[in-house]
């Protein structure tokens, strides 16, 4: 069941937020009436937090209250992607990466423009716009693709895979070498179906491997993808158009549509119910 529409919205006539307090009000309004353009979602146990492109990050309470998490957060960082772990939240931006705790952004240390942060058997990496890094005893060095603008990354158990700004590069540990498939794009986000490496490219395609070292570009109806993201054994395609699930049909690829009518930037999954991070329609949601 999705929250009814919106029709008010706390943006002035400069399309800037009206209300910049860290407490929102938000009396007589449904929890999802704040109307910034998302990029990013991720649930808590607690709340749900929410990262908006140029407005900061959110977090709304079990109650539908909107928090402003500000403190410590350079007021012109853009908010790339949210992460979880261990119920650590962290913010990759465009002032590098922070993490929160007690109530404030810390910065890690890493200043770069950061675009992801995934944990790694007990380390952290961050993809950047000076290539792949690592944090090795609190301290953070490059690891690879240094010479390039890396937006997404992924660890598969032979294979550890990097989205660049021209293609995709994959590091093989059995062989201890590293492959470079250049695509003429930038590859934004990664994911895998069906052991078939899959993404999405800055053109809005959608990347299929073959599993063989070569890709297909893909675009279904005019529909531009945002992103793919997997939660537990479905991949799911945000785009322009909407969310929808990635699947097979007679040995083709296709887009099953999941909720359609706004646009879909980012998608989490929390006990039963799918959270959608939209570009005009605030958080939505969606009982599965």
């Amino acid at each position: 069941m999705e929250l009814k529409k919106v029709k008010e919205s706390r943006f002035n006539q400069n399309g800037q937020p009206g209300n910049t307090t860290d407490q929102i009000n938000h009396e007589g309004k449904p929890w999802n009436w704040m109307l910034f353009p998302f990029s990013s979602v991720r649930v808590s146990q607690d709340s749900i937090i929410a990262a908006s492109v140029g407005y900061g990050v959110y977090e709304i309470d079990e109650f539908g209250e909107w928090t402003k998490l500000a403190a410590g957060l350079p007021p012109q960082a853009s908010v790339n992607r949210l992460q979880l772990h261990s119920g650590i939240l962290h913010a990759c931006t465009s002032e590098g990466l922070f993490l929160y705790e007690d109530e404030e952004w810390v910065d890690t240390g890493l200043a770069v423009p950061c675009s992801q942060y995934r944990i790694l058997g007990g380390t952290g990496y961050a993809a950047t716009e000076y290539g792949l890094w690592s944090e090795v005893r609190g301290e953070w060095q490059k690891f690879a693709c240094p010479g390039k603008k890396v937006f997404d990354f992924m660890n598969l158990p032979q294979y550890l895979v990097v989205g660049h700004e021209s293609g995709i590069a994959l590091y093989d540990r059995f062989m201890d070498e590293w492959a470079e498939f250049e695509l003429n794009r930038a590859v934004t986000s990664l994911s895998v179906f069906r052991g078939h490496l899959v993404g999405a490219s800055e053109k809005g395609e959608l990347l299929i491997g073959d599993k063989r070292g070569l890709f297909e570009r893909i675009r279904f109806n005019g529909k531009f993808v945002f992103s793919v993201v997997s939660i537990g054994i479905d991949t799911y395609v945000c785009t322009d158009h909407g969310l929808f699930r990635l699947s097979m049909i007679q040995n083709q690829f296709a887009l099953l549509s999941v909720k359609l009518g706004y646009p879909v930037t980012d998608v989490e999954l929390r006990n039963g119910r799918l959270y959608m991070a939209t570009l005009f329609q605030g958080i939505q949601y969606l009982d599965i």
